[in-house]
């Protein structure tokens, strides 16, 4: 069943791409089927999850390498599927109303569809390799998404950075997945969490897959994709940054925390990075006049506060962790749907440049209002819960965990500011941007439909908040099967405790801080990084071009005789090297087989010297013929005259096409040869060829397993239906390599023709440098 719910979205993309150009915004219902399966799923075997159980499903994929489709869904995967899948299909119908019959939609809805596969697929896998397969998946289809519009340059750019930098962290996150991998003996999720390896091997391990968990959750450095990935349509930023792209990175911290928490550097390299992140990303929220990247860089502040909580490894933050999850789901979602919104009806997401929202905006502006109140941690709302449960978990330790309890506080008081600064904005945007004295009211209004998407949100943060008896139970379930140590006892009243004067006082200081934000603003003006964000991944990629410039202008000499001696030295010495220091070929193998095989080599090899030899290009072109009809006699001999007619045909359309070449080139090969190049292209030569005859030999007598050749021979006939045995290899056992090799055949020859054809070519226009817009908005640290 399991399989069948991924399988599922990717049938309803299948037909939103094939007929979605026909149904206009009616593609959005045919896409939402899927994520609304997987809820409806969700809550038939809420039971099975419950209780501590998990749905399990396997198939093996590739065996060999220990990749199989491994599928399990526990309590923890239960609530991120809530995330993916729930939030995910209001998402779907808000973009109903968001994209309308616009052209883009179908496309939109269809790569939506594939993406929401990729995340159930990473939230479900319960295999490493598997896991890495839908973690590039995700990279993929968000590229994509980012890029919707491709007829903007800008939206190009934020894709290919997104991509990038994702990517690059998911190399090193596979790297790590291999190393651990083969630490514990198994490619199994849960396996390796049930009995962890250690040592300096698994903390290496840890260490890269951590780089793909940072880059995916966009964590400092790695941040700078997220702000600019805001050029994507409204509903998917909604969906990729509040409820599931960048919660990927933070679902694997979340899995392995308690298991590794104790190795090596794992504790305070996560939550250093956390910290950093949250903090930063808080100060960085309280600058841009865009209320998309206002958005954005409170993200990347909740991302670092999700990473904190889960990596610091221990049950009662890890249960603060699975509740922060959830509720930061709902209010960021809803608030992404309120800038939508905004910029849907008003024109403009710019609070410099808003209309009055008046009359017809209630109901955005209580989604903005209750939405933004959560995020800051108001009371009687799920962001209250909990922040107050995460207060909880680190204000009764000592030490390190005490540092890491101020950390969050200051980080906190932050998240109170930039929610106070987003609501202004849409409420009494004179005190965020007094500079427009007079704002003309909005000339169009959004239909309560539009906003419903965004009022159930806010309202799940209301009831959460004020019964949270309602979520307790999943909530310490989810972190429970993460660590089975870690209970959730959510209440709204604790009685006057630390964790709640805590909280009254980082809503004091918050709106403090908003309210001298003049000040504020002043001292971030004067407090300058000296590298932003976005100009390090500039310098980073312009360095790794330039470098790919350079050396390619140094192994890229135009040297065909220099390519041809690079390559051959290394096949000869890469393998002998190999060859001398281990251990030499057991036996060998009969150099004659009969007395027929000695007159047909000698001709194949005096041909062969021959034409190394001769000076007249013609005349070597003949004897290399010589050569491959005399290799064509050896299969004969052998009984192999299938293979022996092809090896004629190739052998004569060979010196046809030289014969060709030929009467463009001059009679004679050049003599400019100096007394070191020609003994050295006779040793590289020479050696060439002695290796390819000694590793023929070597091959043939190394053997440690049974040859497939006799159960070949055995199956032509019953299974291939051919006494032809190498007839049945190329068409049938091997008839996918067969068809391969056909294509590269076919390709080389469709490029040989068009060189062939090219005329001289026109001066090309001068590419101009990639042009980005750089704001105030986007250009952060």
């Amino acid at each position: 069943m399991l399989f069948l719910l991924i399988g599922l979205h990717v049938v309803c993309a299948t037909v939103v791409f094939l007929v979605g150009s026909r149904l206009g915004r009616w593609v959005w219902p045919i896409a939402a089927t899927a994520p609304t399966a997987v809820v409806v799923w969700l809550l038939v075997n809420a039971g099975a999850m419950s209780d501590g159980g998990a749905v399990s499903q396997k198939s093996e994929w590739v065996p060999g390498l220990g990749l199989g489709l491994d599928l399990r869904v526990d309590a923890f995967s239960t609530l991120m599927l809530i995330l993916v899948s729930g939030i995910g299909a209001l998402i779907f119908a808000y973009a109903w109303h968001y994209f309308g019959n616009s052209p883009s939609s179908p496309r939109a809805a269809g790569l939506l569809t594939l993406f929401a596969a990729s995340m159930v697929g990473i939230v479900i896998a319960d295999n490493l390799l598997a896991l890495y397969v839908f973690w590039e998946l995700t990279s993929v289809t968000s590229y994509l998404l980012i890029g919707l519009d491709d007829t903007e340059a800008e939206a190009r750019s934020a894709a290919q950075q997104a991509w990038l930098v994702t990517s690059l962290g998911g190399l090193a996150m596979l790297a790590g997945f291999v190393l651990l991998g083969q630490q514990a003996g198994t490619y199994t999720i849960s396996e390796i969490l049930t009995a962890p390896p250690s040592g300096t091997t698994t903390a290496v391990a840890l260490m890269l897959i951590l780089v793909g968990a940072f880059t995916k959750s966009a964590q400092y450095p790695f941040h700078s994709w997220l702000p600019t990935a805001m050029v994507a349509p409204t509903p998917i930023s909604a969906y990729l940054h509040s409820a599931a792209m960048v919660k990927a990175g933070v679902y694997l911290v979340a899995r392995l925390a308690p298991a590794f928490a104790v190795v090596g550097p794992w504790r305070p390299v996560v939550v250093t990075v956390g910290l950093v992140t949250m903090i930063a990303g808080g100060l960085r929220a309280l600058r841009p006049f865009d209320l998309k990247q206002l958005l954005a860089f409170g993200t990347i502040s909740q991302l670092g506060f999700l990473m904190v909580l889960f990596g610091i490894g221990q049950p009662a933050a890890t249960a603060a962790g699975c509740a922060l999850l959830l509720a930061h789901g709902l209010f960021k979602a809803a608030l992404f749907m309120v800038v939508g919104i905004v910029d849907h009806k008003a024109g403009t997401r710019d609070i410099r440049e808003l209309p009055d929202l008046g009359r017809g905006w209630g109901p955005t502006k209580a989604v903005a209002l209750l939405s933004a109140a959560s995020m800051a941690g108001v009371p009687l709302l799920a962001g209250f819960i909990s922040k107050e449960q995460a207060y909880g978990a680190l204000v009764d330790r000592s030490g390190f965990d005490r540092l890491v309890l101020v950390g969050i506080v200051i980080g906190s008081m932050l998240t109170v500011a930039y929610s106070l600064r987003f609501v202004a904005a849409l409420v009494l945007p004179d005190l965020v941007s007094p500079e427009l004295t007079d704002r003309p009211p909005a000339r169009r209004t959004p239909t309560f439909w539009f906003a419903s998407t965004g009022v159930l949100l806010a309202t799940g943060s209301v009831v959460l908040g004020v019964a949270p008896r309602v979520w307790s139970g999943m909530v310490d379930a989810a972190a429970h099967a993460l660590d089975p140590g870690a209970h959730a006892h959510l209440v709204l009243w604790h009685g006057l405790t630390t964790p709640l004067v805590l909280s009254v006082i980082t809503l004091g200081v918050g709106a403090a801080l908003f309210v001298l934000r003049r000040p504020v603003a002043s001292a971030q003006a004067r407090l300058t990084f000296p590298v932003s964000g976005l100009q390090g991944y500039d310098a980073v990629l312009r360095s790794t071009l330039g470098f790919a410039g350079r050396l390619t202008r140094i192994v890229q000499s135009g040297s065909l005789p220099i390519y041809a001696a690079v390559i051959f030295s290394a096949v000869v010495i890469a393998p002998m090297v190999a060859m001398v220091t281990g251990r030499w070929w057991p036996g060998w193998p009969m150099l004659i087989g009969t007395p027929a095989h000695l007159p047909i080599a000698v001709v194949l090899v005096v041909g062969a010297v021959a034409a190394t030899l001769i000076g007249r290009r013609f005349a070597a072109a003949i004897l290399l013929g010589v050569v491959g009809y005399a290799m064509g006699m050896l299969f004969v001999l052998q009984g192999a005259p299938d293979l022996a007619l092809t090896q004629f045909a190739v052998e004569t359309l060979s010196v046809v096409v030289f014969l060709l070449v030929l009467r463009v080139l001059p009679d004679r090969f050049e003599l400019r040869s100096t007394t070191i190049r020609r003994p050295l292209r006779i040793v590289i030569s020479a050696a060439v060829g002695v290796f390819v005859v000694l590793m023929a030999i070597a091959s043939s007598g190394a053997r440690t397993e049974p040859s497939v050749s006799g159960e070949m021979a055995e199956q032509a006939l019953p299974r291939g239906g051919g006494r032809n045995i190498v007839n049945v290899i190329l068409v049938d056992i091997r008839g996918m390599d067969t068809l391969g090799e056909i294509s590269v055949l076919v390709t080389a020859g469709i490029g040989v023709v068009a060189i062939a054809r090219v005329g001289r070519r026109r001066p090309a226009d001068p590419v101009h440098p990639r042009r980005r817009r750089r704001t105030e908005d986007v250009g952060a640290p």
